[in-house]
């Protein structure tokens, strides 16, 4: 018990920086992520071809070297000193507003083309039929796999402990080291599910609420 207790409360403190990095990664990308799949399905050409790209590169290059990438070169390359937690947090909003981009547009991409119609004929414009029609309906259509990415972003967050960051799995990593014991380990693993657990239950309340923009209710 007394073992427990000497790196429990410097686990926890850890912790409370995982769920920081978590919690500004989801609400600076979630949103940052729409912009870029309306402009992958945008008709202006460069426009679509840039958002293109940029998802293309976050989403086929590994995130542990996009932290390295970031971490080094703004002081090797710009003479801008940023510290661990900035480079983190800037890495992973760019990197998951790229995934977020691609389940946007596919779960736009989802809507029938008759919601568009039937927009037209009730004479909304472009912009309040993506607004107050096929948004919300999409919600619905994408919280699966948001859920989902949100929770491989709990566990991703553990790749910030490469850096000097101390979060969750950084503080086990040097509890085990300075005890020699592998018990940190087992408290991470519990607190890493207590998270997605939570999230889990999140998702459910969402869903419901969601499920009224049903498209058969809606028309």
């Amino acid at each position: 018990m007394d073992k427990i207790m000497e790196f429990l409360p410097f686990m926890l403190k850890g912790s409370v920086l995982t769920v920081e990095l978590f919690v500004l990664t989801l609400v600076l990308s979630l949103p940052l992520g729409l912009p870029f799949a309306l402009g992958s399905n945008s008709r202006f050409k460069p426009l679509s071809f840039l958002c293109k790209v940029y998802v293309w590169i976050f989403r086929g290059t590994p995130l542990l070297l996009q932290l390295f990438f970031f971490y080094f070169f703004f002081p090797l390359k710009l003479g801008v000193k940023i510290s661990a937690f900035t480079a983190v947090v800037l890495t992973y909003v760019l990197n998951y507003a790229a995934y977020f981009a691609e389940i946007y547009r596919g779960g736009i991409n989802s809507i029938d083309r008759g919601q568009y119609e039937a927009a037209h004929a009730l004479g909304l414009s472009r912009g309040q039929t993506m607004r107050d029609i096929i948004l919300p309906q999409t919600m619905k259509a994408i919280l699966p796999p948001t859920v989902n990415e949100a929770i491989t972003l709990v566990k991703d967050t553990a790749l910030a402990s490469t850096l000097a960051v101390t979060d969750l799995m950084k503080a086990t990593t040097s509890a085990v080291n300075r005890m020699t014991d592998m018990t940190p380990f087992f408290f991470a693993a519990i607190i890493y599910l207590i998270m997605t657990f939570v999230l889990t239950l999140i998702a459910g309340k969402l869903e419901k609420y969601f499920s009224r923009y049903d498209a058969k209710e809606e028309w």
